[in-house]
């Protein structure tokens, strides 16, 4: 009986001080994930450029679209000030502005939907010495998924069209060719 308490309490423990460190993990920003994930390739190392995959990527581009002339048009016709300032835009449109102040770190607003949106805040995982998948979702990576997705990808968004996650998947992917 008291092993069984004991696991319990230890369950507790390791619980709530993931949870602690989940709630403090800052967002680097993707200059930082630029560093490793946009490496040249050598013959026996391929390159590593999921950096670059983002970077041409409508993700990385979502604050951008809000100035141009389609979503000027709908604010315009739905009372919308500014979509590049509105708060309904912006959650789907900007990592930052999604991001409590206090964590912030080095993450800016122009990214966009960054490489932290989909994968989680990256100052606990983001040395080499946590960069294995396996240990760095110990430190809050996240795998993106389905659900993940859908929070901006659904019928609330005005432009949204049918979502086929396994689909996105393919448009988006960045896999490390070293994992693959």
């Amino acid at each position: 009986m008291r092993s069984k308490n004991l696991i319990v309490i230890l369950c507790l423990v390791f619980g709530v001080n993931s949870a602690l460190l989940a709630q403090d993990a800052e967002y680097v920003g993707a200059a930082k994930c630029k560093i490793c994930h946009n490496k040249a390739g050598t013959p026996a190392k391929p390159a590593v450029k999921q950096y670059d995959i983002w970077a041409a990527s409508l993700h990385a581009k979502a604050m951008a679209s809000l100035s141009n002339e389609k979503s000027k048009a709908y604010a315009q016709k739905n009372g919308i000030a500014d979509p590049a300032k509105d708060a309904k835009c912006l959650k789907c449109h900007s990592t930052f502005w999604n991001v409590k102040e206090s964590l912030r770190g080095t993450i800016t607003e122009a990214e966009g939907v960054s490489c932290e949106t989909c994968h989680g805040p990256g100052s606990l995982y983001k040395t080499n010495a946590f960069m294995k998948p396996e240990v760095a979702k110990t430190k809050g990576l996240i795998v993106p998924s389905e659900a993940l997705c859908k929070k901006c990808h659904n019928a609330e968004n005005p432009f949204s069209k049918p979502f086929n996650y396994e689909e996105a998947k393919k448009s988006i992917s960045h896999m490390n060719p070293k994992a693959v």
